[in-house]
């Protein structure tokens, strides 16, 4: 290709008409974002959000040597998102079925961690007279609120429309 037949081509795609060039790359992603397109893209981070987040949440809890055996709910939901965001790409009946009944399980799961962290601070020495302390040293208050996005994502998914 030489540097005349490049030129021809810039000129070409800069007075093509927009309403029949295909868009690519950015642009395509833009345009599906504008018109609630966007179903398989966040499927597919849910199920990567999924996989992060139950691995993060492992190793934290195993810090605390999974003392309360809900520490173990996070960790097996993580695995379930992660298929049902999968499955959310690859079959668009599987975006409106499997992916909100997990991601509904994994955000009340998030929500019931965060009421469990929040007792535990309350259980540590001073309770939450001493919150300072006790925020910083106990389980991390608001972390179970990042497992509730992921969930949040799943389900803003299922709602959405495909790609085109």
């Amino acid at each position: 290709m030489t540097a005349l037949d490049i030129f021809e081509e810039l000129t070409v795609a800069a007075n093509a008409d927009p309403l029949t060039t295909p868009l690519l790359g950015i642009d395509r992603l833009v345009r599906n974002v504008r018109h609630g397109r966007f179903e398989r893209t966040l499927s597919a981070l849910t199920a990567a959000g999924a996989v992060v987040t139950a691995a993060e949440i492992y190793f934290e809890h195993d810090k605390a040597s999974f003392g309360n055996p809900w520490m173990w709910s996070p960790v097996a939901l993580g695995p379930i998102g992660a298929a049902a965001g999968i499955a959310g790409v690859a079959s668009d009946r599987a975006a409106k079925t499997a992916l909100p009944i997990a991601s509904a399980a994994i955000l009340a799961n998030g929500l019931q961690g965060t009421y469990l962290h929040a007792r535990a601070v309350a259980q540590k020495p001073g309770g939450w007279r001493n919150w300072r302390y006790n925020v910083e040293m106990g389980p991390p208050l608001l972390a179970p609120l990042l497992v509730t996005l992921v969930g949040g994502m799943g389900l803003v998914a299922s709602v959405l429309r495909r790609e085109k």
